[in-house]
């Protein structure tokens, strides 16, 4: 599984409006665009995408912005990316059709891989990966001094 620039871009985004979640102020697509280094009409559309997500709402008006639906302690990496990426938790489904033991044996471990990838992934919280981050930033810190 590999993280499309999509998701990266938003979860980014996400991670922004995380740091900020507490002061109740809604970013506008500028200022995230330029903490984050995200092209503004890309940020755009993918804000767009998770607002339909229900992930982030937007606010209207010259205070206007964007902001987290929820603390970020409550938003699952897994929900953010099935909300861009479509992705969904895989069941082993009868086949109609019989395969070739080949394909079938390829098929197996492929569901085997996405399912253990799905969990990972529904383990963290967007508040999980700011303190990830924070961590890493102390640590950046105290190497350098």
């Amino acid at each position: 599984m590999e993280l499309s620039c999509k998701s990266e871009y938003a979860i980014l985004a996400l991670l922004e409006m995380a740091t900020h979640y507490e002061s109740g102020e809604p970013l506008q697509i500028r200022q995230i665009a330029a903490q984050q280094n995200i092209p503004d009409r890309y940020l755009e559309q993918l804000l767009a995408t998770l607002r339909r997500g229900g992930i982030v709402k937007s606010q209207r008006g010259s205070k206007g912005g964007y902001l987290l639906t929820r603390e970020p302690r409550k938003i699952i990496l897994f929900e953010i990316l099935e909300c861009l990426e479509g992705l969904e938790m895989q069941a082993c489904e009868e086949e109609i059709n019989p395969k070739r033991v080949d394909s079938s044996v390829i098929e197996e471990i492929w569901q085997e891989a996405s399912r253990a990838a799905n969990l990972v992934l529904q383990k963290y919280t967007l508040q999980e990966l700011c303190e990830k981050r924070d961590s890493r930033r102390q640590l950046d810190i105290m190497y350098y001094i």
